[in-house]
């Protein structure tokens, strides 16, 4: 039983921030899986505005001004439609943020929020939180909650499921392009999920020759 109570329902916690595309491809491998594997997954926010704040001056100067000019925004209005709204709207309204964002390149503009809010039925002017602290606490404690779990020097997505202990197994990625889809999707899930729950693994990595693929 997940531990939301839904039985047969393994709860995969999911950390992103919505204006990243590598985790918006893994996101879109999650849906796969819930598909053709018992998982449910639940969504949280997470900020590489916030990930990255006290090392911006080691950061390549286009690098640090997406982060100071466009990062907290987008972030901002997902959380501020959760506390508001609660958390069913969390994933949905990431879809259609990720969507506009990546898969249709109108990238992180307000009229691209303003259009995703829309598309879920969420007032327009939660818009005007792209410019708010005000749930910026809230946002905060999101997003170390995910980094609890495997620590500072990884990114955007951070998953975590039970393991066998009944403690749970986080890990940053997997990071893969095109999304896997049906049983590539569920192999990949299987193989994460077996290397992630090892004792004493801690990664496997090379180097990337194609950017994010949206389809």
């Amino acid at each position: 039983m997940s531990e939301n109570g839904k039985p047969g329902k393994t709860t995969a916690d999911f950390w992103f921030d919505p204006l990243c595309p590598w985790a918006w491809m893994t996101s879109r491998w999650m849906l796969e899986v819930e598909k053709v594997r018992d998982v449910e997954v639940r969504w949280h926010v997470m900020s590489l505005a916030v990930l990255n704040e006290d090392r911006l001056d080691e950061l390549p100067e286009e690098y640090r001004d997406m982060l100071e000019t466009k990062a907290w925004g987008p972030v901002r209005v997902v959380i501020a439609a959760q506390q508001k709204h609660g958390d069913d709207y969390t994933g949905k309204l990431y879809t259609a943020l990720g969507t506009r964002f990546h898969n249709q390149g109108e990238g992180p503009t307000r009229e691209a929020i303003v259009a995703a809010l829309k598309d879920v039925g969420l007032p327009e002017d939660l818009a005007d939180y792209a410019d708010s602290d005000e749930y910026d606490t809230q946002l905060r404690a999101s997003h170390q909650e995910g980094i609890d779990k495997v620590g500072q020097d990884v990114g955007t997505p951070v998953i975590a499921v039970p393991g066998a202990d009944g403690e749970q197994v986080a890990f940053f990625g997997p990071v893969v392009t095109p999304t896997p889809k049906g049983e590539a999707a569920a192999k990949l899930w299987d193989g994460t999920l077996l290397v992630a729950s090892t004792p004493g693994f801690y990664e496997i990595k090379r180097t990337r020759t194609q950017g994010p693929i949206f389809d």
